[in-house]
């Protein structure tokens, strides 16, 4: 007889859909199977159920570290892409990421500035 998955309890509601062991399973799965040029967080997305449930268990404690890490991964493998072959899917995707093409130029005065009112 095979023991019985233990099933993660929720404080509030139903139980976890996932452990901690299946997230990691599911993310080393992915990949394992999947070319980096082809990572996305919506391949992960689709191996989680949507992007919604890979957004809530990315806040849970756990699993947080486990979700960053791989859509680091994800994002390591557009700024890869971006450097090799500058593409614009890229550049909008590391967008998604925060990453920003502003450059941004803070101006000071250090001189006191006079008005004159008549």
């Amino acid at each position: 007889m095979t023991p019985k998955k233990q099933i993660e309890k929720n404080p509030v509601g139903k139980p976890l859909k996932f452990t901690i062991e299946d997230v990691e399973n599911i993310i080393s799965q992915y990949f394992d199977e999947t070319p980096e040029s082809e990572y996305t967080v919506t391949g992960l997305a689709l191996l989680f159920g949507s992007k919604q449930l890979l957004a809530d268990y990315e806040k849970r404690d756990g699993y947080s570290e486990i979700i960053r890490k791989a859509k680091l991964r994800v994002e390591n493998s557009y700024e890869k892409d971006l450097k090799s072959k500058g593409s614009t899917g890229a550049i909008f995707a590391l967008k998604n990421f925060g990453w920003s093409d502003k450059q941004e130029t803070e101006h000071t005065i250090n001189q006191p500035i006079q008005i004159n009112i008549d």
